[in-house]
């Protein structure tokens, strides 16, 4: 799979100056946390959850979460393991079968897919139970995780691993409120670092929980409210990625958190969307329109993401996958920067100007950053000089409608 591969590689060469790699669930884990993108949220309930899996995958989207936890009721649980079971063997009966886009290359992989699940016991079962189609499966979702709840966790993942002799990994979710509560935090985050650190090879990257960390005070942020903006939300993300995302080679890669927000009747640009996406004057365009739409609050949101040090997204509707990508390619800017930061000859340190002549670079405490914008760059690209969000928003949105 490749990141934007549903647009059509005639236009791809107009953005880029750098086209985002190929990958598969064997690739190194660094790359493929660093590509989990906007990782997509489905009930494990849905009748033709096999179906909407590939039609997400020709959208873009690669990787999903398929929920046993939250999103469906107490009693759900059962039937929603056995829909499971019969929507992966659709998946590996119609592997190989989808038709590619226009002007693209071939057809779109699977996406990178997750289970959630409530306790240990279902991720041996199901991995059993999903027998031969058990290959398209990357690993699993451990909710509420503490150091506690999460040890069962990993060491029933382990177990699995052993038994199907499959690669697969865990994404723990951080929404307890012992996390959250200030008494309790630091011994919560500790217990956490300890568990992950054993574990590291298996743990792909730490999602945060924030719809859960709001409900613990009675809270819900407006739309036009960034997670931010929430101060005692912030404040425990901050701890987090103090703790858990450290670049010494201590931290994991941590997912930005959920954004709540969608219009049912959700489709931008539909009369115009297949004139040229380049067609002077289309960026006011589609700021008003994204304004519209309450999309605005999201692409705030996934700024601070960035400059809080998350990376990818969690999202429960389509809508918001491709404004998370397109948001996640790196600049021309950004990979000139790391590219003079990280040259051989400038490895006893030193300042530097910038190519674009705008800041000061100083080698060695950008060099992490710059380690991790070449690293974003491989799974999501470069733009090219004269390209940006606004061009490849749009040119995303075209390969949609065709």
């Amino acid at each position: 799979m490749r990141h934007f591969g549903h647009i059509p590689a005639a236009v791809r060469k107009q953005l880029f100056h750098q086209e985002p790699c190929e990958f598969d669930e064997n690739s190194p884990a660094p790359l493929l946390a660093a590509a989990l993108g906007a990782t997509l949220y489905s009930p494990a309930t849905r009748p033709r959850l096999a179906a909407d899996v590939r039609k997400q995958a020709g959208r873009g989207v690669v990787s999903m979460v398929l929920c046993l936890e939250d999103s469906i009721d107490d009693a759900e649980v059962a039937g929603a393991e056995e829909n499971l079971v019969r929507q992966f063997a659709d998946l590996a009966e119609h592997a190989g079968t989808t038709v590619p886009a226009p002007g693209t290359e071939h057809s779109p992989a699977v996406p990178l897919l997750f289970v959630r699940v409530r306790e240990p016991g279902q991720i041996p079962d199901l991995v059993h139970r999903l027998g031969d189609s058990a290959r398209f499966l990357s690993g699993f979702v451990l909710p509420k995780f503490t150091e506690e709840r999460g040890v069962p966790f990993l060491e029933a993942l382990t177990e699995a691993e052993a038994a199907s002799g499959q690669r697969l990994f865990a994404m723990p979710v951080l929404e307890s409120p012992e996390l959250l509560h200030l008494e309790t935090r630091a011994e919560t985050l500790g217990g956490i670092a300890r568990t992950v650190d054993k574990y590291r090879d298996r743990v792909l990257a730490l999602r945060l929980g924030v719809t859960d960390f709001c409900s613990a005070y009675g809270l819900r942020r407006a739309p036009d409210m960034t997670a931010y903006d929430v101060q005692i939300v912030a404040g425990a993300i901050g701890d987090v990625v103090n703790v858990l995302g450290r670049s010494d080679g201590t931290g994991f890669t941590i997912t930005g958190p959920v954004w709540e927000y969608f219009r049912v009747q959700e489709r931008m640009f539909k009369p115009q969307l297949r004139r040229s996406p380049f067609l002077q004057g289309r960026a006011e365009e589609l700021r008003t329109t994204l304004i519209e739409h309450d999309m605005d609050g999201l692409l705030r949101e996934i700024g601070l993401d960035r400059a809080n040090g998350l990376q990818g997204k969690t999202c429960i509707h389509p809508s918001h996958v491709l404004p998370v990508h397109a948001l996640s390619v790196v600049s021309h800017e950004e990979y000139s920067d790391a590219r003079d930061i990280l040259r051989p000859e400038r490895d006893g340190g030193g300042v530097l100007r910038s190519a674009y002549t705008n800041k000061m670079n100083e080698v060695k405490p950008h060099r992490a950053w710059a380690e991790r914008t070449l690293l974003r760059a491989e799974a999501f690209g470069v733009m090219r000089e004269d390209a940006g969000f606004v061009e490849l928003l749009t040119a995303g949105l075209a390969g949609l409608a065709d």
